[in-house]
């Protein structure tokens, strides 16, 4: 089959515009509004947008609509950034609609002077009133006749400040009996008396989404302005400014956004997430934040993968997070430096191993030859998993119990002959004989073993903080349920392990690494950790245990 055959319906769009000579090249945009941290949606968006452009030797911008100076902020500008470079994509130019706003004045007056707007004094609710229903017209404005030479002089009393917000509307006047309600007088421009994070307070007047967003495409000559399925009722009035001020005729595109189970996608309630505390902030690993994401320990790879396998659909649909997390395994698998981290320890005590004595063994960081080996010190006391023992073992037990052999992992085979329990009864030391001639890679012992388990040697360990992350919801669809947000969240969504012990060559580990504990998952170091408190994130499981779960 050609490659030909396998393109999306928005690659067969761009093909075919551009073998028409319909455009010599495509400039496509991710246009995001700084007024939160940019989620995995988010990422689907970048990915389709700068993807295409690259696909067919186009570029992107990366405009930020930054219409509403109420909820924007630099802080979410600098974050978008920083999520969009770390995904792996560079925008060709940085901008703003705040950079078109005379602009965009202009052509508002410009609509004035045709008589396709007019300033309307009504309240927000008398003119939502009169909008009708889908069944039945709306009713005209009392304000709908004013004279251009009005309009004029209130439009430009309204940019200098003399009306209170909410006082005045600009409206386009289109059709109140439009079966599109959107194209029913929209609101234009209204008042908001608030600093604005670029212009500070030089404008008071702020144009409304639909106003900006198409005329900032056609100020860019975007060809192919792409869009999620909600903003198809958009597009009638899209191209309903774009004729009228006869600009740059720049079309919108529409595809399925990104739904994703035990996830939230809205703004306004990952924002409610953090106010209320739910979150340790918008990267808190628990968030469906790229930089939560990327806090957790996921990879750019993974995501842009995830989005290449969900792919570009015309309909809405809820895409597993299993998948995603299918992602991320497969390229954890392949760049993960192996070391073994014990996190719920218990001592193990080599009985005929000789005090003071240490020796060197030598273990792989990877399944790729290219990772090369490390070196592990081996002595009399080591920690172990308390999990790895039993004292009455059950059947098919393979790891340590009383009169049972066990290899510990790139070491020797220990015997276990004895234990002891402390005061409140758990176990607090296990003591073994080891096999000298069963070393790895050396074992000349004869002696064959089922179980293997890993350790850390007590007197090298380095002490670590682990933060065990689950998901966040207990629902698959928390945005569909009508229960509270805060009673949908999944009361086990963090574990902290205060003192885990790990292998010394964590200490120098850096945020960009990513480690398999063995046997335990893949984890990264966490942005709070310091030289004298290592943290370690656990990025996700070595199986999906979640689904087996949530199946029972």
């Amino acid at each position: 089959m050609s490659e030909e055959k396998n393109l999306n319906f928005l690659e067969e769009i761009v093909a075919a515009d551009l073998e028409a000579g319909k455009y010599t090249s495509i400039l496509t945009r991710f246009p995001p509004e700084p007024n939160g941290y940019l989620h995995i949606g988010h990422s689907k968006s970048i990915c389709l947008n700068f993807g295409l452009a690259a696909k067919y030797g186009g570029t992107t911008n990366l405009r930020f609509d930054d219409t509403n100076p109420v909820t924007e902020d630099t802080e979410y500008v600098e974050s978008i950034k920083e999520d969009i470079c770390w995904l792996g994509f560079n925008w060709a130019q940085e901008l703003y609609a705040s950079d078109y706003f005379d602009t965009l004045y202009e052509y508002a007056v410009q609509l004035i002077n045709k008589r396709l707007a007019y300033v309307d004094d009504s309240r927000s609710d008398e003119i939502a009133a009169l909008k009708g229903t889908p069944t039945e017209a709306g009713k005209d404005s009392i304000y709908r006749s004013r004279s251009v030479a009005e309009n004029l002089q209130l439009f430009t009393d309204m940019k200098a400040g003399k009306f209170k917000d909410g006082e005045k509307v600009l409206r386009a006047k289109i059709d109140m009996a439009a079966n599109n309600m959107l194209m029913r007088d929209p609101i234009i421009y209204r008042i908001k008396h608030a600093h604005h994070h670029r212009t500070g307070n030089k404008w008071c007047i702020y144009p409304m989404y639909d106003f900006a967003h198409g005329q900032s495409d056609s100020i860019e000559q975007i060809t192919h302005s792409v869009c999620t399925l909600e903003f198809i009722p958009h597009r009638e009035l899209y191209d309903w400014f774009i004729t009228k001020l006869e600009i740059f005729p720049s079309h919108q595109y529409e595809f399925a956004r990104l739904n994703m189970t035990y996830t939230v996608m809205s703004k306004r309630k990952l924002l409610q997430l953090v106010n209320d505390g739910h979150v340790n902030g918008w990267d808190d690993p628990r968030m469906p934040t790229i930089s939560g994401f990327r806090r957790k320990g996921y990879t750019a790879e993974s995501i842009r993968t995830f989005c290449e396998k969900i792919g570009v659909a015309k309909r809405e649909n809820f895409i597993d997070l299993s998948l995603l997390e299918f992602c991320l395994r497969e390229d954890l698998n392949k760049i993960a430096k192996r070391v073994m981290a014990v996190l719920d320890p218990v001592k193990l005590i080599i009985t005929n191993y000789e005090d003071g004595k240490t020796e060197s063994l030598v273990s792989e960081n990877g399944p790729e030859e290219h990772m090369g080996t490390r070196t592990l010190t081996f002595s009399k006391e080591l920690w172990i998993e308390r999990e790895d023992f039993m004292e009455v073992p059950a059947k098919k037990w393979f790891r340590l119990a009383p009169g049972a052999l066990v290899r510990l992992k790139s070491a020797f085979i220990v015997k276990c002959e004895s234990f002891s329990k402390d005061e409140q009864g758990n176990i607090n030391e296990i003591h073994c004989t080891y096999i000298p001639e069963s070393r790895s890679y050396n074992d000349t012992s004869g002696i064959s073993v089922k179980g293997t388990i890993h350790w850390v040697n007590a007197a090298t360990a380095v002490e670590a903080e682990i933060r065990l992350y689950e998901r966040l919801f207990m629902v698959e669809n928390p945005a569909g349920e009508e229960a509270e947000l805060r009673d949908l969240i999944n009361p086990a969504s963090l574990e902290i392990i205060r003192k885990a012990y790990l292998e010394p060559s964590v200490a120098t580990a850096t945020t960009a690494e990513r480690y398999q504990f063995i046997r335990k998952g893949y984890f990264c170091l966490d942005k709070e950790s310091t030289q004298t408190k290592l943290i370690f994130n656990r990025t996700v499981t070595l199986k999906d245990a979640w689904s087996k779960e949530m199946k029972k």
